[in-house]
């Protein structure tokens, strides 16, 4: 197996959240930090390098962000604090009560509000993903991890990981929410446009739809968006996005792509999904890839909807190398600490064996990339 270089941030650490507030109960936090640390553990085992993340450049933010988000989320647990909020009436983790919801507000824009308590509910659309003292620099750090793992490849490592942790792809341009704060798999594909050109295809294997880059790419064709992801139609998150019918529009009109599976779906339709999601990205002639690759579809993995083996993710890393790009992974859900790195490793090893036989076809050809 290709060694793939692994990026690293030990800034991802600082963000504990503590607790999720799922219909309006205070529940353990699944998204910890123990989850990026076994899965390096596990891919240094395997002879993967580990790589220090330089911090992500301002612009490599703003080219996916809101500047209105990014200032928020910099500055919503100090605000926090200095609201009292934390001693009256005792939440210790910034949260949001009340949201700019369409309904409420008909026509009008909305106005950013004044109270530290209710400017959340401007930026975040769940109550599950709460900001405490390090997120900031943790979501800073997971940025940083994307950029240097698109740096290496732009350098030409084949392939380079971003072992990033708060993951990133449910946060869309001007909102976060998901238990993410940065779009880090959104911030590699711009950073590859930006320096390759498109087509970039960034496609999503994650349990959950990647509505985050979905919405920030849906009007654009540089960045070609797809998903495999259980049916939001059978209740599951984010609901209200996902579905076959999100095609994109204006000049991004055919350049998304959702495969929604049905709950408790095993290998045999997950990894047709995947090899179809890609062969319609190769209709696009992408000349990068970014994988955003979620393992909490595992069987048994505490928040997974399908049944995917370790075997699954070995096959449909296989399928996504097979089309030879330079290609980026970035880290998003999996939630299982005791098999959440040998996923990983079985996508790597997957990986590694379809980029070499496409590698192998390009040279028995003549073929190569531009």
């Amino acid at each position: 197996m290709t060694a793939i270089p692994v990026a690293w941030s030990d800034a991802q650490r600082l963000h504990d959240p503590a607790a999720e507030i799922w219909v309006g109960v205070r529940t353990p936090a699944v998204e910890v930090a123990a989850r990026a640390d076994a899965i390096r553990a596990e891919l240094e085992r395997a002879g993967h390098p580990v790589v220090a993340a330089a911090p992500a450049p301002v612009h490599a933010l703003t080219a996916v962000h809101d500047g209105a988000l990014l200032d928020f989320l910099a500055g919503a647990w100090e605000q926090w604090e200095r609201s009292g909020l934390r001693q009256d009436p005792g939440q210790d983790r910034v949260v949001p009560y009340f949201f700019a919801h369409p309904g409420l507000l008909g026509t009008l824009a909305p106005k950013l509000p004044a109270a530290t308590w209710a400017r959340t509910g401007h930026f975040a659309f769940d109550t599950m993903t709460l900001i405490g003292p390090g997120t900031w620099e943790a979501a800073l750090g997971a940025a940083g991890a994307a950029s240097t793992a698109t740096a290496l490849v732009l350098d030409g490592a084949p392939a380079a990981y971003a072992c990033c942790r708060p993951p990133g792809h449910h946060v869309t341009r001007s909102a976060y929410g998901g238990c993410c704060y940065l779009n880090n798999g959104a911030i590699a594909a711009a950073h590859l446009l930006e320096q390759l050109g498109g087509p970039v295809a960034l496609l999503d294997v994650d349990a959950h739809q990647g509505n985050g880059a979905q919405s920030i790419f849906y009007d654009s064709a540089d960045v070609v968006t797809g998903s495999v992801h259980v049916d939001p139609g059978a209740g599951w998150f984010p609901h209200f996005l996902g579905f076959a019918g999100e095609r994109g529009e204006g000049a991004g009109r055919g350049a998304n792509h959702n495969i929604a599976l049905a709950p408790g779906s095993d290998d045999a339709p997950w990894v047709d999904a995947v090899a179809e999601l890609a062969d319609w990205a190769r209709g696009f002639a992408p000349r990068a890839l970014v994988i955003a690759l979620g393992v909490d579809a595992a069987a048994g993995d505490s928040e997974s909807p399908l049944r995917v083996s370790a075997a699954g993710y070995r096959a449909a890393g296989r399928a996504l190398g097979a089309l030879g790009l330079p290609t980026v992974v970035v880290q998003e859900g999996g939630y299982d600490l005791a098999t959440i790195g040998a996923l990983v490793r079985e996508t790597f090893a997957g990986l590694s064996d379809g980029l070499a036989a496409a590698a192998g076809g390009a040279r028995a050809t003549g073929v190569g990339h531009g």
